[in-house]
């Protein structure tokens, strides 16, 4: 059998051509790509001419396109719709793709070229871009080793493929849990249940099987509204437990032990890079700088939204004693009350929100605001492959019809896929040697229905995944390396939120909020309601999201991380910070899969908090002119959006905006101005 991986691709945009590739193709494609990578890196080392931007810098930039290609496509299809197949290879590999990684970093010719060039910079009469990708490529250098003794680098080596693999193994097990359990419900046992979260669950089963009886998952989208909404609490208590308790469990699936290696072998390897700790040697490259202006800002939001779940707390608890629950509130107990104040203090409710949010409307929604922020077309090609029957996909075009790339939309919770929601690329854009246009996808995990509809928090991930596929597509860089979502951590998140903000715009909602079956626009006094109702719960919401990023900041600031019983760390930490007993970490450390399942938000994840300072002070900008579209700031937006990692972060934030970011539009977004001047 042929494999297409060998071939030249016919497919239109030089999208893969799914139909025809299989788990078996991936070895030797893989195989081939690393040892042509590294013929690729030889040659630039054995080049007897000095070390020139042109013979080393750009030469990096055109090595491992095949590795990449390959790469792109196998990472994709192991998060999106996985098998054991895909799962066996992702574990024989990931160990592979690091020693290979980190062959090529401490090459110590490779960075001897590079270290020469590094040092004449100022000589080399470099356009910016490059300037950046010589500094930025330096130290990638030596933050992976380069410049460590021999001893510590093949430490370095061996740490970095163990934590390869850790990674994996940790995914995978939240992925068994997740795809392992169901709650099968019989007609009775669905009292509280609204008719979405019925056909949903109805869905579900029949997907599993169960034809008749009605299925809860572990997709957020599943569990979630049942919490919300259930009358029976025995049964909302199961759903959540199993839901906080995803890779808990003793036996061949338990992350625990991943944990405590994970965390043991970072703190190594920043050991050896010479920081006290792995949360000082991540963000020693990042917009924060270091592990005081992180927790600075966390506890800044701290306090208020501590305070302000108190006052929802005690709101939740009248409101269950005037029902006849006398027990104390519970954490699964938390989402069915607050639903209930809400509909007594906004008159409004879930169920009648709804239906107005047709997922198909909300894309268009989110399409639309894009050609009106950006020119933007989005056509739909049906005629093109695709790696499952939900995936839709667009060509994404400018007004004057130039291709811009293609979007892969891949909106359904499926057994296959993992949970969350995310952008990824099977190929990014550059202008190096010619025009590569972008190939981005989008994944969420509804629940599938006829229709499928929407909570606003669905329809606010959607415009969120999407502004990172803006990020992407609109990227207008000439090296790859500089491409797309390239940047920092705590920047890649100020275009994906910020472009949440417009779909709150009163225009957007009253154009594209629809009703499902008489297809009239959402009533003027149901979205007054509802966006007056945005801030509620939003002490609930804050304090769950900023325990998450606390607790990561602790298992990372460790100077001896050793033997951390996991569940222990997990209580002393929210003890310590006061964490309220009814309310649950956003991400319980098991499956916390930010951090573990691999390293991009280890220490990192108060990033979206970080870009929320931007992005809701940037969005404040738009409102300051009174249009959200205001063209001339939409036209500076857009350098955010195609910049790449060309330049600086706040350097591109403050040509936007016209100064640095301020905190207050953040509070004022979350609703603790209130409770910031009474703390």
């Amino acid at each position: 059998m042929s494999n297409p991986f060998f071939e030249t691709w016919t497919t239109p945009f030089g999208l893969p051509p799914f139909d025809r590739i299989q788990a078996e193709h991936f070895p030797p494609a893989f195989d081939h790509g690393m040892a042509e990578n590294i013929a690729e890196i030889a040659a630039i080392t054995g080049n007897p001419d000095a070390p020139t931007f042109a013979n080393t810098i750009e030469a990096m930039e055109r090595s491992g396109r095949f590795l990449n290609r390959v790469g792109g496509v196998f990472w994709n299809l192991n998060s999106s719709n996985t098998t054991d197949a895909l799962e066996t290879i992702a574990r024989d590999y990931a160990p592979k793709f690091a020693q290979h990684s980190m062959r090529i970093a401490l090459d110590p010719a490779l960075f001897a070229r590079v270290a020469d060039l590094y040092e004449r910079r100022a000589t080399l009469d470099l356009a910016p871009d490059q300037l950046r990708l010589l500094e930025r490529q330096h130290l990638g250098f030596v933050r992976s080793g380069a410049l460590l003794p021999p001893d510590a680098k093949a430490r370095m080596t061996a740490i970095t493929e163990r934590l390869a693999t850790l990674h994996t193994l940790f995914g995978q097990n939240v992925l068994h849990d997740e795809k392992d359990w169901q709650l099968v419900l019989e007609e009775s046992d669905l009292a509280g249940l609204p008719d979405f979260a019925r056909n949903a669950a109805a869905q579900a089963a029949r997907e599993r099987g169960q034809e008749g009886k009605y299925v809860i998952t572990l997709a957020r989208s599943s569990v979630e509204p049942f919490l919300t909404f259930s009358a029976r609490r025995d049964l909302r208590q199961v759903a959540y437990e199993a839901w906080i308790r995803r890779g808990e469990h003793e036996g061949e699936h338990d992350n625990r032990p991943l944990i405590r290696e994970i965390v043991a072998l970072r703190t190594e390897q920043a050991k050896l890079m010479g920081y006290a700790s792995y949360a000082d040697f991540k963000l020693d490259d990042s917009m924060a700088k270091d592990t005081s202006a992180v927790e600075r800002l966390l506890l800044q939001v701290w306090g208020p939204a501590k305070e302000k779940a108190a006052a929802e707390r005690a709101e939740l608890q009248d409101c269950a004693r005037a029902e006849g629950m006398n027990e104390p509130i519970a954490p699964w107990d938390w989402r069915y009350y607050a639903e209930k104040v809400r509909q007594a203090k906004y008159d409004i409710d879930e169920a009648e929100v709804k239906p107005y949010f047709v997922l198909e409307n909300m894309v268009r929604a989110a399409f639309d605001t894009a050609g009106r922020l950006f020119g933007l077309t989005f056509t739909e090609r049906p005629d093109l492959p695709v790696y499952h029957p939900d995936v839709r996909v667009y060509e994404v075009t400018e007004k004057d019809g130039r291709h811009v790339g293609l979007f892969l939309h891949d909106n359904f919770a499926r057994s296959s896929k993992r949970s969350g929601a995310w952008m990824s690329s099977y190929r990014d854009q550059e202008n190096f040697d010619g025009a590569v246009s972008p190939i981005i996808v989008n994944n969420n995990n509804f629940s599938k229905g006829e229709p499928t509809l929407l909570s606003f928090d669905d329809a606010e991930t959607l415009f969120h995944e999407f502004g990172h596929f803006l990020h992407g597509c609109l990227s207008n860089v000439r090296y790859p390396s500089q491409s797309g979502t390239s940047v920092r951590r705590d920047f890649v998140e100020l275009p994906s939120q910020i472009y949440e903000h417009w779909l709150a715009v009163p225009e957007t909602l009253s154009t594209y909020a629809r009703h499902h079956q008489t297809g009239e626009p959402i009533p003027q006094d149901l979205l007054r309601r509802l966006l007056a109702a945005r801030n509620f719960n939003q002490g609930f919401g804050t304090v769950e999201y900023t325990a998450a990023a606390l607790l990561d900041l602790e298992f990372h600031t460790r100077s001896d991380a050793a033997d951390t019983d996991v569940a222990a760390f997990e209580r002393s930490v929210l003890d310590k910070i006061g964490m309220p007993a009814e309310i649950a970490v956003r991400h319980r450390p098991t499956h916390f899969q930010h951090l573990f399942a691999g390293s991009g938000y280890a220490a990192g994840y108060y990033a979206y908090l970080w870009a929320e300072v931007l992005d809701a002070d940037g969005f404040e900008a738009f409102l300051e002119t009174g249009n959200p579209f205001d063209p001339d700031l939409a036209a500076k937006l857009k350098t955010i959006y195609s910049s790449g990692d060309t330049r600086d972060p706040m350097e591109l934030y403050t040509a936007f905006r016209g100064r640095e970011p301020r905190i207050e539009a953040l509070l004022k977004h979350r609703g603790l101005t209130q409770s910031l001047g009474d703390a």
